[in-house]
């Protein structure tokens, strides 16, 4: 398993994960649950009218976190906006219940794909380890 694999995998099992974006000089944190590996990147979901996608929009700059098992992941990168129909539909091919809300091409429906990114895996019991992507 790849370490994208490993970081998307973990991310899908932990169910839910927390989103960290900047709004100006605050931080906003919002639970999210897609994770979706679309052309060797990491993508995740939002409907662009959110504050959350604006947020990413001004200020790419987000962290996510999740829990598992005893074990948390931390990832921090760049997320970029795919404005591609097929990023969103395989998105929504991953995720058949958000297709009650969004539909591919529109205008809401938004996918972003972390760049430059970094997942550091910890725990109380292990050394930290960092992957990047």
């Amino acid at each position: 398993m790849s370490d994208l694999e490993r970081v998307c995998t973990f991310l899908k099992e932990a169910g839910t994960y927390y989103l960290a974006t900047v709004e100006d000089d605050q931080p906003r944190v919002r639970p999210f649950g897609t994770a979706h590996i679309f052309e060797d990147k990491l993508y995740i979901q939002t409907g662009l009218v959110k504050d959350v996608a604006k947020q990413m929009l001004k200020n790419p700059k987000v962290e996510l976190c999740a829990f598992k098992n005893g074990t948390w992941l931390r990832i921090a990168g760049e997320a970029v906006l795919d404005e591609r129909i097929e990023a969103q539909e395989s998105m929504l091919e991953d995720y058949q219940s958000l297709k009650n809300m969004y539909k591919a091409g529109d205008g809401n429906t938004a996918v972003f794909y972390l760049k430059n990114a970094t997942a550091t895996f910890s725990s109380f019991t292990e050394a930290p380890e960092t992957v990047t992507f």
